[in-house]
């Protein structure tokens, strides 16, 4: 679990702070790439999920994106090349 604070996160997503853009949390599912980010992000559009930003190289060095589920809930995909995420079996 990582805790970033309301407004960054805000700024992070490219999303309004109040009312439908953002609830005050977001999901964050790490993945191993920057191409397993892109393919995550068009299987969830194509599940029905809403695009909020494409996945792309970011300030802090990794790679990120975001979408909304249909429940509103805001997701991001991120490839962060300094954490190791688990190995691939297990």
């Amino acid at each position: 679990m990582g805790l970033y604070g309301r407004e960054a996160l805000v700024i992070d997503a490219m999303v309004p702070g109040v009312g439908e853009g953002f609830s005050g949390f977001s999901l964050a599912h790490n993945l191993e790439s920057e191409a397993e980010g892109d393919e995550t992000m068009k299987e969830a559009v194509a599940a029905g999920a809403t695009l909020v930003k494409n996945p792309q190289k970011v300030f802090w060095g990794g790679y990120s994106g975001y979408f909304k589920d249909p429940d509103g809930h805001l997701w991001e995909l991120a490839q962060n090349p300094f954490v190791w995420i688990g190995p691939k079996d297990s």
